[in-house]
């Protein structure tokens, strides 16, 4: 009962975390992300009682028809969500627990070809925001969340934000929204804004007698610059 029981999961998971979601049969034709999952399901029973190619051609036909590319070796809990999923890898010796939340174009990587440990392990409750890469053996905190793009290469703390290339801990403790990815500082524009009023205050030391075409061309470069990213 327990691969049945956990398909029941992967289906009411969508229920309580997509309000795109209007009817029951939109799960069977809008969600490529539950059909990978239920495929992962069956190909992983098979993968443990050793019909392994079977299993990867089960996973091959999954990967061709969704996108997503999931090995049957790997661990995957209950309550799996995968929004969108076009573009989502999920490495061999990848482990994720409970209830988690994976948007698209994810990769949960190795970064060594060694026969051991190479995936990370993903605690309950996780959300990873679009494009995001954790590579390597490391281990996401529970209730973490992981920023849009970010590159994550060491482990994260339980209930901690992550973001950046390579990302880094920008926030600890629990964002009490479930789905809180749009909480998460941009901390590069808060760099871009640093550095343009830091130019701005060394340029009101420059003496504006000398070079004054030049500077009124800065000066409109840098009015247009600043209404660019505050639009």
């Amino acid at each position: 009962m327990g691969i049945f029981n956990d398909i029941k999961e992967d289906f009411s998971s969508i229920r309580k975390n997509d309000p795109a979601i209007k009817s029951n049969i939109e799960l069977f034709f809008n969600y490529p992300g539950l059909i990978a999952i239920i495929n992962y399901r069956i190909a992983h029973k098979l993968y443990q009682k050793k019909f392994r190619v079977l299993a990867r051609i089960i996973m091959g036909i999954t990967q061709f028809i969704t996108n997503i590319d999931i090995h049957p070796a790997c661990s995957i809990g209950k309550g799996i969500f995968i929004d969108h999923g076009i573009g989502v890898v999920i490495g061999e010796t990848a482990i994720l627990k409970d209830n988690i939340t994976i948007y698209q174009g994810v990769t949960l990587g190795g970064v060594t070809l060694e026969g051991t440990k190479r995936h990370p392990t993903i605690q309950s409750g996780v959300t990873i925001g679009a494009g995001a890469k954790i590579l390597g053996n490391i281990t996401i905190g529970e209730n973490a969340k992981i920023g849009a793009n970010s590159v994550v290469i060491r482990d994260v703390p339980d209930n901690a934000t992550a973001v950046g290339i390579p990302a880094r801990v920008i926030q600890k403790g629990r964002i009490k929204e479930s789905s809180a990815m749009n909480k998460i500082p941009d901390i590069d524009r808060q760099l871009f804004n640093y550095m343009l009023k830091r130019i701005q205050i060394l340029e009101s030391k420059i003496d504006c007698n000398e070079n004054k075409k030049e500077l009124e061309d800065l000066d409109r470069l840098y009015d247009s610059f600043l209404k660019s990213i505050k639009d």
